[in-house]
């Protein structure tokens, strides 16, 4: 018993559209794009993370990069199975373990998941060599990770924008009472800032330097106090077909990318809107928790505020409070044992 416990590894995996993330042994071992490299004739993966990011886009007939993962749900099975197997492996670099360990694995899934998609995400974690596999929802793991006491019968929001998917809950005594959960978050932006580029400028830009505009540029609200400054964008031009240079602002993009904020605002009441009165008092005191990298939106924060009217808190590091909040619970699978599902 003593060496199958030896050969047991515990892992907190948040599986992200955008990026995953590992812990072991409470530290942060992994953090890649969630991104595979296939080559075409043989179906062998090539490249996982980084080394696929770099190909992203870039790639000729006979390489393909694929993103397993689709607003916060598996969308390809077998590239997934290869991505999470392979960013395991990368948690030993290269001091291969002599024997395969076996792995207890706790995944954070969007609160929004149907039953299927969520036996995909059980079925690829044991495939990747998971013997024992807990889910927790990623609203419940993100208020752990940013400190909130879950088990207390206090009312508490979080707004957890990813790549995929925006989650908006209402957490008290170990549970999500409400929640929203929209498939409108940081794809959605970039996928935003690409059509305003194509419609404004004539010009064709891809998704990386897309993802690089709204790094750099960004902005929820077309006036902030500390503005970025302007953004040389290179593409090219849709009339005449060469490559061109082109420098956008912040408020520009924040014209782009205000439909898609404004589907968040509306979750967000909608949220609100269903929560029980005694935990919307509670609300009123302790504010809003802005976590995921969509919590780095310029003037975010400031934008919600203004349409709700409550105090609006940015998680500190914001990207890694779901696999914080992940590793956490892992740690301390007993005491939240009943916030997971098997």
């Amino acid at each position: 018993m003593a060496l199958f416990n030896f050969l047991t590894q515990e892992i907190a995996i948040d599986l992200g559209t955008a990026n995953t993330l590992i812990i072991h042994n409470d530290k942060v071992v992994v953090d890649q794009p969630s991104i595979v490299a296939i080559d075409r004739r043989s179906d062998k993966v090539i490249a996982v993370g980084q080394k696929a990011m770099q190909m992203h886009e870039k790639t000729h007939a006979n390489i393909k990069t694929v993103r397993p993962l689709k607003d916060g749900v598996i969308a390809d099975f077998r590239a997934a199975e290869s991505m999470i197997r392979e960013m395991i492996n990368m948690i030993y670099g290269a001091k291969k373990p002599m024997f395969p360990p076996r792995y207890r694995m706790v995944i954070c899934i969007p609160s929004g998941i149907t039953e299927v998609e969520k036996r995909a995400v059980k079925d690829s974690a044991e495939q990747a060599g998971g013997q024992e596999v807990k889910m927790i929802h990623e609203p419940m793991a993100a208020a752990i990770g940013i400190g909130i006491d879950v088990e207390e019968p206090n009312g508490n929001m979080i707004i957890d924008i990813g790549g995929g998917t925006t989650e908006i809950a209402v957490i008290a005594l170990s549970g999500i009472v409400c929640d929203q959960s929209i498939r409108v978050a940081g794809d959605e932006f970039t996928l935003d800032i690409v059509d305003y580029m194509r419609r404004q400028h004539n010009m064709l830009i891809g998704e990386r330097t897309a993802e690089m505009i709204k790094i750099n540029v960004g902005s929820a609200l077309t006036d902030i106090d500390v503005p970025p400054d302007d953004y040389a964008v290179n593409g090219r031009d849709l009339m005449t077909g060469i490559p061109k240079q082109i420098i956008v602002s912040y408020s520009e993009i924040a014209h782009a990318i205000d439909k898609s904020i404004s589907k968040i605002e509306e979750a967000i009441l909608k949220a609100l809107e269903t929560t029980p009165p005694e935990l919307a008092a509670d609300i009123f005191k302790t504010g809003l928790y802005l976590t995921g990298g969509g919590a780095l939106l310029r003037g975010l924060d400031k934008r919600i505020q203004q349409k709700t009217k409550l105090a609006v808190h940015v998680a500190e590091d914001p990207l890694r409070a779901v696999v914080r909040g992940t590793g956490i619970a892992l740690k301390n699978i007993d005491r939240f044992t009943f916030l997971m599902d098997d």
